[in-house]
């Protein structure tokens, strides 16, 4: 059915965020519509100039008889700098600290609106990386790695600490906690990641970096390849870190238990 072309950019433009990373032939568009392929050209430089003067992301143009477009979604340093900001104020609430140190974060994890943004900035690290999966640890990272792989249009995969009989055949590790320096475990299902993936490890929060370190021992076990390691929140960390390439968004500088006071600020994430 043709459709008029107001109608037409705004179906495009939704369909174009909806499939980041995902090439699609300026013929798919021209049938979607019944229109000719020079008027879907036309349509796709307004998309593209807007992407760009908006911040919204970068749409690509991809020649010859097996190219079309892809959607890149990113966002603008300055817009990524002033969201990460704000989220060091809210982290900064006194109400937030909890018994033993540790910083309440389950409500600003659970807001959809807080996680696309964190997912998009995370990403938009990665737009020139090929990235095969995104990794985490159950439980609280896996609404962060969601989000990220969403807009690297890669799947996530979860390891556990425990074995699940629906997860068949797994993979495990043992790896000392960076913080605790217990020996632990986790595990992988082996179907969850293909052999020679390129891999990102995405977290919510890092002590001491063995949880990560875990990771990249089940990575190595895969025979994959990390891409990169990106937490949505640091501490300050006295001794000697299991993992020191690393972006955070996040740096809890300063927790104190007698005052009651919490210091967060801007992590490394613009430092790299």
């Amino acid at each position: 059915m043709k459709v008029r072309r107001s109608e037409r950019l705004i179906d495009m433009t939704h369909y174009l965020l909806e499939h980041p990373h995902e090439l699609i032939p300026l013929t798919f568009f021209s049938k979607r519509y019944e229109s000719a392929k020079s008027s879907i050209s036309e349509d796709l430089a307004i998309a593209k100039k807007t992407f760009k003067e908006r911040g919204t992301g970068i749409l690509d143009t991809i020649p010859g008889a097996a190219g079309g477009v892809v959607f890149v979604p990113v966002i603008e340093k300055e817009e990524a700098r002033e969201y990460i900001n704000a989220l060091a104020k809210r982290l900064s609430e006194q109400d937030r600290l909890l018994p033993g140190g540790y910083i309440y974060l389950t409500d600003l994890l659970g807001q959809p609106q807080l996680l696309r943004q964190v997912g998009r900035i995370i990403a938009s690290k990665y737009i020139n990386e090929e990235v095969d999966a995104v990794m985490t640890v159950a439980t609280k990272g896996v609404p962060i790695a969601q989000a990220v792989s969403y807009y690297l249009n890669a799947p996530f995969v979860i390891v556990r600490r425990d074995s699940k009989i629906t997860e068949g055949p797994t993979v495990s590790v043992n790896y000392a906690s960076g913080s605790s320096e217990r020996i632990e475990k986790m595990e992988l299902s082996k179907r969850s990641l293909a052999r020679g993936s390129r891999v990102l490890v995405v977290d919510d929060f890092m002590k001491g970096g063995g949880t990560i370190n875990g990771m990249q021992g089940l990575i190595d076990e895969f025979d994959a390849e990390l891409v990169g390691v990106s937490v949505f929140a640091e501490a300050n960390f006295k001794g000697k870190r299991a993992v020191t390439d690393y972006d955070s968004l996040l740096y809890v500088k300063d927790v104190d238990t007698q005052t009651k006071t919490i210091k967060v600020v801007a992590g490394n994430y613009f430092e790299n």
